[in-house]
């Protein structure tokens, strides 16, 4: 079970938004690569990272910021947020990122992910947010007529390492995962599947040591480590207590 520190990224600095609201952003650091080395130091063995302005504007907006991160640390880095294209996975994975995450291009051109992930095998994950169990798209700003379970299905077997699951409206408030739809997307397809939206105590920490939990990949957390609702070294320490933590 890995548990993955996030680093929301909008104008250059790290924020946390409320409920996928541009207009909800708190700033927790406006040094990026710093976060990330403050992550690292403390003990964690994966990053993630989301280019905001660019999930919306569907292009890179962040790159100066993410480019200073892949200088500083030495843990693999995944991105999500404005990758639509294969020229545009083929930069970053040269820059030294672990992992792309796509997801506004796997609803509109499903073909280009299964491309991606067979031409970079575990190195292409797929990114689905949603609202009331539908998928949104856009940088959240819209949401589809398709269901996260028909989404996911539709690349079982394609190569992709992981989906990277959100519940928007738990995003940046604190309320929770939604484990119920989470475990019920993981039980559905053979995909590695990694909680995130909402993460939100120990209690949260606590729960994913337990065995049903176990079909997990791992899980996301932003807000509640910035502000300390959890104690990133006492979370590891209990997973690795657990033996759910691998690298």
């Amino acid at each position: 079970m890995i548990l993955f520190p996030a680093i929301d990224l909008k104008d250059g600095q790290c924020v946390r938004l409320k409920l996928g609201d541009m207009d909800q952003a708190t700033v927790f650091n406006d040094n990026p690569a710093a976060q990330a080395r403050a992550f690292e130091a403390q003990g964690f063995d994966y990053l993630h990272v989301v280019d905001l302005n660019g999930a919306f504007a569907g292009e890179s907006v962040n790159g100066a910021a993410v480019e200073a991160i892949l200088r500083d640390v030495k843990f693999p880095v995944q991105l999500g947020g404005g990758i639509r294209s294969l020229a545009h996975i083929e930069a970053w994975l040269d820059k030294g990122l672990a992992r792309v995450i796509l997801g506004t291009v796997a609803v509109r051109d499903p073909a280009l992910v299964k491309e991606a992930a067979k031409k970079w095998p575990g190195q292409v994950a797929v990114g689905i947010d949603a609202r009331a169990g539908m998928v949104a798209v856009e940088g959240w700003a819209e949401t589809s007529e398709l269901s996260v379970i028909e989404l996911a299905r539709r690349f079982e077997g394609a190569g992709v390492a992981a989906i990277i699951y959100t519940d928007i409206d738990r995003d940046g408030v604190l309320a929770g995962i939604n484990w119920p739809a989470t475990l019920e997307l993981a039980r559905a397809t053979a995909i590695p599947v990694i909680a995130s939206g909402g993460l939100a105590s120990m209690d949260d920490i606590e729960r994913m040591t337990r065995p049903e939990y176990q079909v997990l990949e791992g899980a996301i957390s932003g807000r509640a480590l910035y502000d300390g609702r959890i104690d990133s070294r006492e979370a590891l320490a209990l997973l690795k207590g657990a033996g759910k933590v691998r690298p």
